[in-house]
């Protein structure tokens, strides 16, 4: 099963020669004008990549092709370097409920904004995301690696800054909610 699809956007020239050697190539090919891509739903496509030599474009995951001619091998080079890019972006996101935490840039986003994060932080929302009602034992052992003399303050400590950061920045006042046994993000 192919995974990868090349989006070709206005370039008919690129998208004649690829379909050509498309039989050796590892990505399905799609050849589409401005009204195709209109009704296109990108998020169906487990990993894509717009191609274009137009400099105008501004899409998530796009090649703009500047520096013509170029060999057809260094090109699908090219091409198969994005993909693998896109991939691995793709994967270092998670999505906590309305968020998208990037656990490569260690940042948590909502819309246009963006928060940093801290790398105990970041481990504290995937623990916390990930299990019910942790208990800050549960956080000590799992985020810290137990320490008997770590104090259970420090884990409130940063749970406090952490809703503070998120109050601050998203105005959200509800994202980590202290239950009887712990803590949970709903």
């Amino acid at each position: 099963m192919i995974s990868k699809t090349l989006i070709i956007y206005e370039y008919q020239i690129l998208y004649k020669i690829l379909t050509e050697i498309s039989e050796y190539l590892n990505f399905e090919i799609l050849d589409v004008d401005e009204k195709k891509f209109q009704e296109l739903e990108l998020d169906k496509f487990e990993n894509y990549l717009i191609v274009s030599a137009k400099k105008s474009l501004n899409f998530k995951n796009s090649l703009i092709l500047e520096n013509l001619p170029i060999k057809l091998e260094k090109l699908i080079q090219i091409i198969n370097i994005n993909f693998l890019k896109t991939n691995f972006v793709k994967k270092s996101e998670v999505k906590i409920n309305k968020y998208k935490l990037d656990l490569n840039s260690r940042e948590i986003t909502l819309d246009n904004l963006t928060l940093s994060l801290t790398e105990k932080e970041t481990e504290m929302i995937i623990f916390i995301k990930s299990n019910d009602d942790v208990t800050i034992k549960e956080l000590q052992n799992n985020v810290w690696g137990y320490s008997s003399n770590l104090e259970t303050h420090t884990v409130e400590t940063h749970i406090y800054r952490l809703r503070k950061k998120m109050k601050d920045k998203f105005g959200d006042e509800t994202f980590i909610q202290n239950l009887q046994k712990g803590y949970k993000i709903i």
